[in-house]
């Protein structure tokens, strides 16, 4: 992603629609992971940008690092006072079976090799290990967003189930998220001519995040969304 973009993301995230409701998709599987006992510990966040997901993790008890490659991302996350490295994710800088946790929030899609940073974030979680993943859906939604912010693919669920499950993780659960608001997000791919990371009307980001936080509550995770979320471990006889 340019350098424009992640700044861009970084002033956005903290009031965005977008953002804010992936931020408490993250906080709740935080919380079904303490409730099924897996205590806090080393986490990685890769592809932090400015930190704002890694910020939920140290929120609830976990002991994070920012994995960022760009510059600007990197920059942004130390000025929010948080841990950052600098490293590609097809190469992860950390020993192996060192992290109770991965996230991985629109990650994969930046690479022709997905299956090397996959296989990256298996190397470096212990057995019994969980990494959150998520990934922009279908390329029936390609546009120029995507060519704007570096995708090489979208993925369906069988792609995405393949290339985590060819890294050796055992997926535990893979859903949709962004459903309701699809055929919105399909008109506007259609007359996209860049990016469509944009500083939203208040009035309407209210609207937009009124209607995705109405997911938490429907059952709509199996239809076609905008994203694809996975959880995975790595199994405890590795």
């Amino acid at each position: 992603m340019e350098a424009t973009e992640i700044r861009k993301l970084a002033a956005l995230e903290d009031t965005h629609w977008w953002y804010r409701e992936r931020r408490a998709l993250l906080a709740r599987a935080l919380r079904r992971l303490a409730a099924a006992g897996h205590s806090p510990g080393r986490a990685l966040d890769v592809g932090a940008a400015g930190g704002g997901n890694t910020r939920v993790l140290r929120a609830h008890g976990w002991r994070p690092v920012a994995l960022e490659y760009s510059v600007e991302g990197a920059g942004v996350a130390r000025e929010r006072g948080l841990d950052v490295i600098r490293a590609d994710a097809r190469h992860l800088p950390l020993p192996s079976a060192s992290l109770g946790l991965v996230t991985a929030f629109d990650i994969l899609e930046h690479f022709d090799e997905d299956h090397l940073a996959a296989a990256e974030i298996r190397r470096t979680l212990r057995p019994g290990g969980v990494a959150l993943i998520a990934v922009p859906a279908d390329m029936a939604l390609w546009s120029a967003h995507d060519v704007a912010v570096g995708h090489v693919r979208r993925y369906d669920r069988a792609s995405l189930r393949a290339v985590v499950e060819k890294a050796g993780l055992v997926v535990d659960e893979l859903w949709s998220w962004n459903v309701l608001l699809r055929p919105v997000a399909a008109w506007r791919r259609r007359k996209s001519t860049g990016s469509d990371l944009d500083d939203l009307n208040p009035v309407v980001n209210l609207g937009l995040r009124t209607i995705v936080t109405a997911e938490r509550y429907l059952p709509v995770r199996s239809l076609p969304g905008v994203s694809l979320m996975l959880r995975a471990h790595r199994p405890t006889a590795d």
